[in-house]
């Protein structure tokens, strides 16, 4: 009986993180209230004196069952998503895909140092070169004896 009693109070132990942020977070409830709603009107829908077959057919061809069954399943996931704490990381994916493309670009042997030049020309102004001069009039005390 302990090992029963020990694996009941770890699963409510795993169990508790996600029942906790299911009551506090209204965005999770409003989802699967949202989820419930669509899943009614397709039942509502579905409902009467219909065979296996000519159900699956309406909801084969009836665009409103199919979008408020999409409808369900996405606030479903939304919610499933939010409940374990997954963060949406869409624009941190854009941007690591946006700046990889750019370095593809820049160090491509072929249109690398064509596109370097332009770029460098479009940063820099003007297309003379640039040489560093350094201060040659006074140098430094520690250069200067004396």
């Amino acid at each position: 009986m302990a090992k029963t009693k020990e694996r009941l109070t770890d699963t409510a132990d795993n169990i508790r993180p996600y029942v906790e942020r299911a009551v506090k977070d209204e965005q999770i409830r409003q989802n699967v209230r949202d989820a419930f709603d669509a899943a009614r009107d397709v039942y509502n829908e579905l409902m009467g004196p219909r065979g296996t077959v000519s159900l699956a057919a309406r909801v084969a061809s009836d665009e409103d069952i199919q979008d408020n069954l999409r409808r369900a399943v996405d606030d479903l996931r939304k919610a499933a998503t939010r409940l374990q704490g997954q963060k949406d990381h869409s624009s941190r994916n854009g941007v690591l895909l946006f700046v990889g493309i750019v370095i593809g670009i820049l160090f491509n042997p072929v249109t690398g140092p064509a596109t370097r030049n332009w770029l460098k020309g479009l940063v820099g102004g003007a297309d003379e070169d640039f040489t560093y001069q350094g201060n040659n009039s006074g140098g430094s005390p520690s250069t200067n004896p004396g």
